[in-house]
């Protein structure tokens, strides 16, 4: 059985549970191999070189950007790996080589961007696609450092592990992404090689145009179905579970088990990812089921997640949300019986590229709930400035989820569970596939809503 696995960053940086629990285990030596891991950056290094996911405070890319010294940055961050290195000393990693490799490949970045540099301040190319290639540079680093570092330490370690760098630092050939993987994983054995691949790859179509800080899974899901593995495995810190532990507490929240690729999207629309959609995507065509493992409870199966299943038995498999959306609504009194009125709307959606979560109508209002950023207030002031009136609420989103629940008595057993906590609904979704009910509450009701709606459902099966 031929497995393609991805290992996240926080998970990464504990690399010593992940030699224990993921790579060795119990395995015979034989065991070992028939497995090819994709490895994200150690935790915040993407963040040092990009921007921070969360609260966007600038990286080293921002000082490229604004012409400042970026390469006094890069070698303050060279040193910050070094001390990463440190810390993977006592579980075999040489020490001198990592310097040695790491230092070499900061100064590769360096020569690369002050090419870019200079091509930019000549005013003869698009500065928009220069900028993506120094974000594309920069990005690579941190997978470049985790994989070396951990095919060094298997080295060591008395595993044949071989490090399959798809950065493409040291090669001008101009490959698209899916030809960048075919080259460099065709001749290889994987009964008798343990591949540690980079989570990013080089290709000439940019992997961060599409997909940006998704790339990792990307380029997992594209090697899975390269070398037509069996099963494709992600290794977080957490279980993918029925609910926020953190929200509703250990003891009321279990491991979904099983599920479908149809929640794994609902999950990416409302910013839950258990894998990035357009990663998923390729391997539910291929019939690759994916599996969530916990990193640090390495008997336990997970969840999987395939196409074809459906509970046997009606049951809520998750309930999740997020508190980071706001709720508009355009009232018109000409709205009502005008064909194609809301046409207009997604339109100004669209010019500001802004998606929706969640759309309802009435007879002269619509509703449509957003991701709360700069580019959907920028949205809203425009809308604002076209329509008779327009109405925006701070809210939260909190879904109920599960491949069975077109049954009678769901949608009751959800609103009632809201009502007992005094929790008003603002608005609903609910598609004719009923596999996801969606309630629009105020921003503060989010944990309480959370609470009440996986008490409602959830409590029962543990």
């Amino acid at each position: 059985m031929l497995t393609v696995e991805k290992i996240g960053g926080t998970s990464m940086s504990q690399f010593q549970d992940v030699l224990q629990n993921i790579i060795k285990g119990d395995r015979k030596n034989e065991e070992l191999y028939n497995r090819i891991f994709v490895v994200s950056a150690y935790n915040n290094v993407t963040n040092w070189l990009l921007e921070h996911k969360k609260t966007g405070e600038p990286g080293i890319y921002n000082k490229f950007l604004n012409g400042e010294d970026y390469s006094s940055a890069l070698d303050s961050f060279a040193k910050r790996l070094l001390l990463i290195n440190d810390g993977f000393a006592d579980i075999g990693l040489d020490l001198k080589e990592a310097r040695d490799f790491i230092r070499f490949r900061v100064d590769q970045a360096k020569t690369l961007l002050y090419s870019l540099g200079k091509v930019m301040a000549s005013g003869y190319v698009n500065i928009f696609d220069i900028s993506l290639a120094a974000r594309e540079i920069l990005a690579s680093i941190g997978e470049a450092h985790s994989g070396w570092n951990s095919a060094n330490i298997l080295n060591n370690n008395g595993i044949n592990a071989r490090f399959v760098d798809l950065c493409g630092f040291n090669d001008n050939e101009p490959l698209t992404i899916d030809q960048r993987i075919h080259k460099e994983f065709r001749d290889i054995d994987f009964s008798k090689v343990l591949c540690i691949a980079t989570g990013y790859t080089k290709g000439t179509e940019g992997i961060m145009r599409a997909f940006d800080r998704g790339y990792s899974e990307v380029t997992f899901s594209k090697i899975a179905v390269e070398v037509k593995a069996d099963e494709a495995i992600i290794h977080k810190e957490y279980h993918l579970s029925s609910a926020d532990p953190k929200i509703v507490g250990i003891e009321n929240s279990i491991p979904v088990g099983q599920t479908n690729f149809i929640i794994a999207d609902q999950l990416a629309d409302i910013g839950m990812e258990a894998i990035h959609p357009k990663a998923a995507k390729p391997l539910e065509l291929a019939n690759i089921n994916i599996r969530i493992k916990n990193t640090f409870e390495p008997q336990h199966p997970g969840t999987l997640i395939s196409r074809d299943y459906i509970s046997p038995n009606p049951r809520v498999e998750i309930v999740s949300g997020t508190r980071k959306v706001i709720a508009v609504e355009v009232h018109d009194p000409m709205m009502v019986g005008e064909v194609g009125f809301d046409l207009g709307i997604m339109q100004h959606l669209d010019k500001n590229k802004v998606s929706y979560i969640l759309k309802s109508t009435n007879a002269n209002s619509i509703t449509f709930v957003l991701w709360d950023t700069e580019k959907s207030k920028r949205l809203i002031e425009e809308l604002t400035r076209t329509y008779y009136r327009v109405i925006t609420l701070p809210t939260s989103i909190v879904s109920v989820l599960g491949t069975n629940i077109a049954m009678p008595g769901f949608l009751y057993r959800a609103s009632k569970a809201l009502y007992e906590k005094e929790i008003n609904i603002e608005s609903i979704g609910q598609s004719l596939n009923q596999v996801n009910i969606q309630f629009v509450v105020k921003r503060e009701c989010y944990e309480n809503a959370v609470v009440a709606l996986n008490d409602a459902f959830v409590k029962s099966q543990i």
